[in-house]
């Protein structure tokens, strides 16, 4: 199956409009359990909460981090992309 593609410009211009940077962003993923470490690879310094489902097959990861730019933000999506099985919300 093919991955989703997003619009990039548009979502640039979403996080762009939604204040000023720096700014602390909150990322959430969802992520078939064993993937987390994936997930905390992606934010070193910060702290990543989880939460597994309650069937145990997935985990939910947030991470807060603080953004210099929109650019920073679609980045970080992009790597996580690449993560198998990872859902963005």
């Amino acid at each position: 199956m093919d991955k989703k593609e997003f619009d990039k410009e548009n979502f640039k211009e979403k996080l762009e409009a939604s204040g000023e940077f720096p700014q602390l962003y909150m990322f959430k993923f969802i992520v078939p359990t064993g993937k987390e470490s994936e997930v905390a690879a992606l934010f070193p310094t910060h702290e990543i909460t989880t939460k597994a489902s309650s069937g145990g097959k997935y985990v939910s990861t947030t991470a807060q981090a603080m953004m210099q730019s929109a650019d920073q933000i679609i980045k970080i999506y992009e790597q996580a992309a690449n993560i198998e099985g990872l859902i963005s919300l």
